[in-house]
């Protein structure tokens, strides 16, 4: 028992802040960088701050396919490693690493082509166009890190080792930090300064992932030599990543849709798309917290799957999602009593207060409910039914959210009231935590019901 991981030994409510906390606390710096990011770019102008917001599908969809295929090799890692198969471990940490770098190479090529048409479909303001353009870019030409970053994280995450994670990604967001005025001010590189500090963070932060992992990760061994792609391993990987990467997917398909429907129909127009941006930077601080504590429970649950140990899945499941829906309702307290505060981080003008206050107040009611989706959504994943949570996702942002945005915008300039666009979010959510609640039904009874319940003393 004293040889087993910890993460089939270690009381749940301790093991879940054992792996979470350190997440949180590297997520939460990267939120704050999100938010200095912003923060340096808006001095620079609001239509600086519009081209970086108009940027943030596509570069949340690099990200989705980075953390999405680190989800797969998380997942199938932690029930090998449960299962007691530490080769096949090895070689699913090995594989990770060169999906990594053909993730990289996939969205330097797409940016290269692409970039460009991407703003312009969004907006004829030349600034903006150009200044967003190369924004892009950099971010994605120099991904490299991003994704190295990203998977050598997963790696120690996946063998319990969250503090290292940890280290990294707080590593990587200090530099990113500390290199913003330099680059965008002292370096006179404007939005582009803010692109190359980020890319720079990330390759610090990927070297480090791959020395703490050579060093200090015994669980796993990342030797090269007489390594055969196993086409096989990649499917599963996939199977399981496929549907994170695509949920992602929809999110910036919904953000890209969200941004057109406020340009063609908010009076505000440009603005309402900034403010719209601002609430994602300073959602990431709720959000970001809850990503923090499923990136944890994943390999706990996935991990006694593999073992058989139903009731400390359960329990990691139960107490995760109590503890996503508190931090999500203290979220939507902050948002609802002092939005204007939060706006004005950002420079915000008296139009930009006057359009992002009401935004913040209205969207954040649907964080009531959100905490239980996101909690659950990650048993999906850590059992290999991530489509589930595709298919929440889907509903959650495109079935419902886009139609009722476009509806209730249109309605909004008919009666002169721009505020309903922001009353898609919570009805959205609603239709979302029905979702949820029938497909963890229909996992439960299907792959946990069925294991044998151990003794509680464990």
């Amino acid at each position: 028992m004293q040889n087993e991981n910890k993460l089939g030994v270690m009381p749940i409510s301790k093991l879940i802040w054992n792996m979470s906390l350190p997440i949180i606390i590297s997520m939460l710096v990267q939120a704050l960088y999100n938010v200095v990011d912003s923060f340096f770019v808006a001095q620079l102008s609001e239509q600086a701050l519009t081209a970086v917001s108009l940027a943030f599908p596509a570069q949340n969809l690099m990200i989705g396919l980075a953390t999405g295929t680190a989800v797969g090799v998380n997942a199938l890692m932690g029930r090998s490693l449960g299962a007691g198969n530490r080769d096949r471990a090895n070689q699913v940490a090995i594989h990770g690493i060169l999906l990594a770098l053909f993730g990289f190479l996939f969205s330097a090529v797409l940016a290269l082509l692409f970039a460009r048409v991407f703003f312009a479909s969004q907006t004829t303001i030349e600034y903006i166009i150009e200044n967003g353009t190369q924004y892009l870019l950099i971010c994605c030409v120099g991904s490299v890190g991003l994704f190295c970053q990203v998977m050598f994280e997963r790696l120690l995450q996946g063998t319990g080792r969250s503090v290292l994670s940890m280290y990294t990604q707080g590593i990587g967001a200090i530099i990113n930090i500390a290199l913003d005025p330099i680059c965008i001010f002292t370096l006179n590189m404007g939005v582009s300064g803010a692109a190359a500090a980020t890319i720079i963070g990330q390759i610090v932060a990927a070297c480090v992932g791959l020395w703490m992992n050579r060093k200090k990760n015994t669980d796993i061994d990342l030797q090269l030599r007489g390594f055969r792609p196993n086409w096989r391993m990649i499917g599963q990987i996939y199977s399981i990543a496929l549907p994170s990467v695509l949920m992602v997917a929809i999110g910036s398909v919904m953000t890209f849709c969200m941004n057109k429907i406020l340009i063609t129909y908010h009076s505000a127009k440009e603005t309402a798309a900034t403010a719209f941006g601002i609430y994602f930077k300073l959602n990431s601080f709720i959000f970001m917290p809850i990503f923090g504590l499923n990136n944890g429970v994943v390999p706990i649950v996935a991990y006694n799957y593999g073992a058989q140990k139903r009731r400390r899945m359960t329990e990691a499941i139960k107490l995760s999602t109590i503890y996503a829906s508190i931090i999500m309702i203290l979220g939507m307290i902050l948002f609802l009593t002092i939005p204007e505060l939060l706006l004005k981080i950002f420079d915000a003008t008296d139009t930009m207060l006057a359009v992002g206050a009401p935004a913040l107040r209205i969207i954040s009611i649907s964080f009531s409910m959100a905490g239980a989706c996101i909690a659950l959504g990650s048993s999906f994943q850590a059992l290999g039914k991530a489509t589930y949570s595709m298919i929440v996702s889907l509903v959650r942002q495109l079935i419902f959210l886009v139609p009722l945005a476009y509806l209730l915008a249109r309605y909004g300039q008919v009666v002169g009231n721009d505020h309903l666009v922001w009353w898609s979010y919570p009805l959205a959510e609603i239709a979302s935590m029905f979702v949820t609640m029938f497909f963890f039904r229909r996992m439960y009874r299907k792959l946990i019901a069925p294991i044998p319940l151990e003794p509680s003393q464990q």
